[in-house]
């Protein structure tokens, strides 16, 4: 059951291709953002369609993508995806769009953080769209190196903080968080790993979701 969950009604299908929006000013962004790469709502989490309805599974990633937002404050956040409703339901959440076709989402986080270093920005969060239980994301505390937040099974990157300028090679997918720490360490950049329950809750499977109504 869901019933627990508040979910954002779906808009109608939007059918326009929004144009690529301007580079985003150096003032309005800041030294800080955090970075949400977003999949399409009617495309994401098909893992957990055989145990509800595609409307459902829509409302829930929706939702959970609205947790992240509002869980960065007060930092700005950017979202860079490749579809026209997340393009038009970021602008109606004040975020800023960042229009990556084609991208895959290794390359659309690092074409994302390309953008924000081209705005003057220096430090990027890049979290996941489908974390439920987020919260303080804007208030990481600094650390002059990399942060990785793993998943709970120390397998997957849920959240990153990084220096926009240190040409970071992204590898998100099974073993993503060996994998950064690996990076980092090719980089010869300091790691700091905080294991943040909040954080570390995705939502993936279906017992994923049956231990969120919970």
């Amino acid at each position: 059951m869901l019933a627990a969950l508040t979910l954002s009604p779906v808009p109608a299908s939007v059918t326009t291709h929004p144009q690529a929006p301007p580079a985003p000013s150096r003032a309005r962004l800041g030294q800080e953002v955090v970075l949400i790469p977003v999949k399409g709502f009617r495309q994401a989490k098909r893992r957990l369609g055989g145990s509800m309805t595609d409307e459902t599974r829509e409302h829930l990633v929706r939702s959970m993508a609205e947790s992240v937002v509002a869980a960065c404050a007060p930092l700005p956040v950017a979202v860079v995806c490749d579809d026209p409703e997340v393009a038009e339901w970021a602008e109606a959440l004040g975020a800023t769009v960042m229009w990556e076709p084609g991208q895959g989402l290794n390359g659309a986080v690092r074409a994302g953080v390309e953008q924000l270093a081209a705005s003057g920005v220096a430090w990027v969060i890049v979290a996941h769209g489908d974390l439920p239980r987020a919260r303080d994301l804007g208030n990481l505390a600094p650390f002059a190196g990399i942060t990785l937040v793993p998943d709970r099974n120390d397998d997957g990157t849920n959240v990153m903080r990084l220096p926009v300028g240190c040409d970071f090679r992204f590898a998100y997918g099974p073993g993503s968080f060996r994998s950064h720490r690996a990076e980092a360490w090719r980089l010869g950049l300091p790691v700091r790993i905080l294991r943040i329950p909040a954080l570390a809750y995705d939502v993936d499977w279906p017992a994923d979701v049956a231990e969120l109504t919970t």
